[in-house]
């Protein structure tokens, strides 16, 4: 599993993608997306989150 950003509850801040240890998340179109192949479920991104947006994806 990896962590996956709900795009409607980003507020597309950047905090995510400031505290990724390994860069693989970047800003897209409607929300900052992780990139799943490389997310190493470290959870940085998840508790950095202002707004709760960032969850392991099921």
């Amino acid at each position: 599993m990896a962590y996956m950003i709900n795009a409607e509850a980003c507020l597309k801040c950047g905090t995510c993608a400031d505290t990724c240890p390994l860069g693989i998340i970047s800003e897209g179109e409607e929300s900052y997306v992780i990139d799943a192949d490389q997310c190493v479920e470290c959870g940085s991104c998840a508790g950095a989150c202002p707004v709760g947006a960032i969850a392991l994806k099921e």
